[in-house]
């Protein structure tokens, strides 16, 4: 199979409303074409015509695995290393509780300020849960490498933050974890499809992610979890569901964890969800995604910069420690993103004073990033955004 040009051939892959420009792909991915044709299949032949039977026969029981295995094609992890399904909160869950347990006598999780709020709502649940005096450190995101300790347990951290975009070293921040003895769980949210991702070669041994965003799988798709070989058959399953047990169709009355990432299964693979992750990713080079980003994300920067200087760029310049979003901060950020969205560029606010923009160079290219440019442009130079009816807060922002 051939290799897709990214933009050249991709922008024709997925739906896009007519007059809008997308920016919000760091958030929610747009809509792949071959995703309709897909799920209209297993809603009407394999479901339709299967029914149960197609457990075994459209190979729905081993699709948490099969999609898994597509998946750690994009993130440099091990074939048979990550499990789809659930939620990435429990998917992170899982993953911090199994890591705490691997090193029991230490009781502090290392995370930042800049860390998404779920997780630590999540680590915060789990340390409450445990009861074991385990406590939960925050520090700046540009503190973690110094706060690294011998009484740190886990580094517990996301790699790109959701705001700013800004991205951590994996590979260095792991090796010190490592050299220190703490396990690494790492949060790939903003990474996963956006940007060449090595697990394996950085030796991290958890980390988690979410697939709504850049790879493009709908609201609400599964997320995704990845145990490192080394540590599978030890790590201890904090979600003890049926599908992860050794012999789930034995129903036994004890549990029995499976082997490898197998345990980490939980409940019913959401089959609908998954069929929507079997689209165009086996024909896309990472690397390439990678260059047209960050020239897309200078370019906007640029743009912006020199159009709209009350606007206070927060990620970092640097293409090494950038995500791919770009992100400002201005006092009206709200009202002026719901400005902008009314003159069909979407982009979202983050709270307090945060408008993202997310670059997906799969169908975004440079004339949208210019035309983008002129409408915030129009929008922040010409106070636009003071309008009432953009003062109006939406329940999500």
């Amino acid at each position: 199979m051939s290799r897709l040009r990214v933009y050249a051939d991709t922008r024709a892959l997925f739906h896009l409303p007519e007059g809008v420009i997308y920016l919000d792909g760091n958030s929610l991915g747009a809509l792949p074409l071959g995703v309709v044709e897909r799920v209209n299949r297993v809603i009407t032949t394999e479901w339709g015509d299967e029914l149960i039977r197609a457990w075994n026969s459209a190979g729905w029981y081993a699709q948490p695995r099969h999609v898994g295995d597509r998946i750690a094609r994009l993130i440099g992890a091990e074939a048979g290393s990550v499990m789809v399904g659930d939620t990435l909160s429990l998917k992170v869950y899982q993953a911090l509780a199994a890591a705490l347990d691997m090193n029991a006598s230490r009781k502090v999780v290392l995370s930042d300020t800049g860390n998404f709020p779920t997780d630590l709502y999540m680590a915060e649940g789990l340390i409450a849960t445990l009861g074991r005096g385990h406590q939960l450190r925050l520090v700046a995101p540009e503190e973690i490498e110094a706060s690294l300790s011998e009484e740190v347990a886990v580094l517990y951290i996301t790699e790109v933050d959701y705001r700013t975009g800004r991205r951590h070293d994996m590979a260095k921040l792991t090796a010190k974890a490592h050299a220190l003895d703490i396990v690494t769980v790492w949060d790939l949210a903003h990474s996963a499809g956006a940007l060449p991702v090595d697990l394996a070669g950085c030796g991290v041994d958890f980390a988690a992610g979410c697939t709504y965003k850049y790879i493009n799988a709908g609201p609400g798709a599964p997320a995704f979890l990845y145990v490192a070989p080394r540590r599978a058959d030890g790590a201890r399953a904090a979600l003890s569901g049926w599908m992860g047990h050794a012999k789930p169709f034995a129903f036994e009355l004890g549990y029995a964890a499976a082997g490898g990432v197998e345990r980490m299964r939980v409940g019913t693979p959401p089959v609908l969800a998954m069929a929507a992750l079997e689209h165009i990713w086996d024909r896309v080079d990472i690397k390439e995604v990678r260059a047209r980003s960050l020239a897309l994300g200078d370019l906007l920067i640029a743009e912006v910069e020199r159009r709209c200087p009350s606007l206070k760029l927060v990620t970092p310049r640097a293409h090494e420690r950038r995500g791919s979003q770009v992100s400002f901060a201005f006092a009206g950020g709200y009202a002026a993103m719901q400005a902008l969205i009314a003159r069909g560029v979407i982009g979202d606010f983050r709270a307090p004073d945060i408008m993202r923009f997310g670059i997906t160079p799969l169908y975004i290219g440079e004339s949208e990033i210019v035309r983008a440019a002129e409408i915030i442009e129009e929008v922040i130079a010409g106070g636009l955004w003071r309008r009432p009816e953009y003062q109006v807060v939406n329940a999500v922002t």
